[in-house]
């Protein structure tokens, strides 16, 4: 199997479950409070580790007891801690409220996340080198995601941007990744164009594929993901499952789409992988507490076969 590097954000998430997301100056009562390991760089790290990856992990945690636990989750799916590098601030925290729906609202404090700049990685650069596949989110500084994607494009490194919290991206950003996995919010917002339906997914994708990028994998919920490239325009149906709470469901896609890349899989073949992982992710409550190993995927896969 080819190597993953993951460079990206470590959050702890404090998640609390309600019926319904409070107004403005409103105070409601909370079910269930818990607290995970999160991150959009350790989850997507984790969920690789946990299916059997080859994966190492560029980042920062701060110097308290938040920074252990996050460290404790990654090393416990078998993720590569070495080049982590502890800082005197705090380890960044995510505060999630989850409704009766299932859906989330997320409050992200960077913390050490802020921190991981160009010259820690340059640093490093040593992981990107000994990889396969590089991973990003935009939860560490936009200069650090840039200099990477374009040190690891140039490496001839397959490169996965994950543009997630949605912002407009840099050109030179969409230029170097070679598969960008945004979200309906997230692509409206890089193409700016309205998405609303089939068709304006994919015009908005075939604008983002203009823009550099070489393919993208528009992750549609339940419903599956759109795989728009050059030539080739398909939606991969999803699973159906009983949604617990989608915190980690995008992360999982992307960290399912990275492992069956890794083992030598076609995108389209990794995108069916990625569904199934995002959909057991979304059955349980937390981020990678949620996150399914190599053997439940496989009974999974087994007893979800579609047609």
């Amino acid at each position: 199997m080819k190597r993953i590097c993951v460079l990206g954000s470590i959050n702890i998430d404090l998640v609390t479950k309600t019926d319904a997301f409070p107004k403005a100056g409103q105070t409601v009562s909370g079910h269930e409070f818990a607290t995970f390991p999160g991150g959009k760089g350790a989850n997507q790290a984790v969920a690789a580790g946990r299916l059997g990856a080859d994966v190492t992990f560029l980042g920062k945690v701060g110097s308290d007891t938040f920074g252990d636990m996050a460290l404790k989750s990654l090393h416990e799916a078998n993720v590569n801690v070495s080049y982590i590098q502890k800082e005197q601030t705090s380890t960044g925290t995510a505060s999630i409220t989850v409704n009766a729906q299932g859906e989330n609202t997320i409050i992200v404090v960077p913390g050490a996340n802020g921190l991981v700049d160009v010259d820690y990685v340059s640093r490093n650069k040593k992981i990107i080198d000994e990889a396969d596949i590089l991973m990003l989110q935009l939860e560490i500084p936009m200069e650090t995601v840039q200099w990477a994607a374009e040190y690891a494009a140039k490496a001839g490194k397959l490169v996965i941007l994950d543009p997630a919290p949605a912002r407009t991206l840099p050109k030179t950003l969409l230029k170097y990744s070679s598969i960008i996995t945004p979200n309906e919010t997230e692509l409206a917002i890089i193409s700016q164009m309205n998405v609303s339906d089939e068709n304006s997914v994919i015009e908005a994708a075939r604008a983002v594929l203009k823009q550099g990028a070489d393919t993208v994998v528009h992750k549609s919920g339940g419903k599956g993901a759109y795989l728009i490239a050059d030539k080739e325009t398909e939606l991969v149906s999803g699973y159906k499952v009983s949604v617990v709470d989608t915190t980690a469901a995008g992360d999982s896609f992307n960290a399912g789409l990275a492992v069956s890349l890794a083992k030598g899989s076609d995108v389209k073949e990794s995108i069916r992988y990625a569904n199934a992982v995002g959909a057991m992710s979304v059955t349980k409550m937390g981020a990678q507490s949620a996150m399914p190993t190599e053997t439940e995927l496989k009974a999974f896969l087994e007893s979800h076969k579609l047609q």
